[in-house]
Formats: structure tokens, sequence, C-alpha cells
């Protein structure tokens, strides 16, 4: 039986893993983000920034940058698909799986599912920005040419 390129087995423990790992790189950018946002406008950290539909809108300038912060946290959550998932076909899957559980987390957080309009356009122009630039990069890499060398190996 020949080998098959990349030949995948089952193996939940590595999908588990990459999920916290994605979750991990979510919430972490998404604070560096708020943080810098947080010092441009002089506000005090908060978990309402995060989990909050209610911050986030169009009519503050705190909610304004606080959209801007979401969406630059897409294209850093696009790096990570990047750097650690590698697979094209399984980017779509992890973003929704991110946002999946931030949206539970939101809704534990406000004991209720988010009502804001905002909220929801938000999430689905990240969800959108971060499957596909994260897919662009994974298929750049996976279609990259294999140099093939046809030089001997050795001097025989």
């Amino acid at each position: 039986m020949g080998s098959h390129f990349r030949s995948y087995i089952w193996d939940p423990i590595l999908i588990i893993s990459q999920i916290v790992l994605m979750q991990c790189i979510y919430y972490s950018f998404l604070g560096l983000w708020l943080a810098g946002v947080d010092g441009l406008v002089h506000t005090s950290r908060s978990l309402d920034q995060i989990f909050s539909y209610e911050v986030l809108g169009f009519s503050t300038t705190l909610g304004r940058l606080s959209m801007m912060a979401f969406i630059l946290n897409s294209l850093t959550c696009a790096l990570g698909l990047w750097f650690f998932i590698r697979r094209g076909k399984q980017c779509l899957d992890f973003t929704v799986t991110v946002h999946f559980f931030h949206m539970i987390g939101c809704w534990i957080y406000n004991a209720h599912l988010p009502a804001a309009l905002s909220w929801w356009l938000v999430n689905v122009a990240c969800m959108a920005l971060m499957a596909v630039i994260g897919e662009y990069m994974c298929m750049r890499t996976e279609l990259r040419a294999i140099p093939v060398n046809t030089a001997p190996k050795s001097n025989l």
C-alpha cells in the first residue's frame, strides 16, 4: 500500500487542542486590541467590552473603536489559522467554532442572546474576514511549488 499525501487519521485530541488554542488566540489578541483602544480614549478596561453586546454600537466613539478592535482581531486570528491550523479546508470550521463559543460566552455573560443588530453585523463580518483571509493564506501555502532537485544526492 502506497503512502498518501496528507492522509489524515481521526485525532480528537489534536482537534480539541486546536480549538482551545484558537480560543486563546481570539481572546488574548482581542484583549490586546481592546487595551489599545482603551489607551486611545482613556477608558477603563472591562469584560463588558468583550462580552456585552451593548458596547458594540455605531453611535459612540467607544463603540466604533471596539468594532475596529473586533475587526483587527479577526485579522490576527486569521494569522493564527495560518500558523496553527494550516489547512484551507478547516479554516471555516475553526472560525465558526471560535465565534460560536464566543456567542455562548456572550449568552452566559448577558443571561440572554445578544439582541443588538450591531453585535450580529460585527460578528458576521469578523467571521467572514477571518475565514476568507485565513483560507487564502493557507491555500497559498498549500499550493506553493514543491522544489524538485534533479541533481544526484550523493557522488557514488
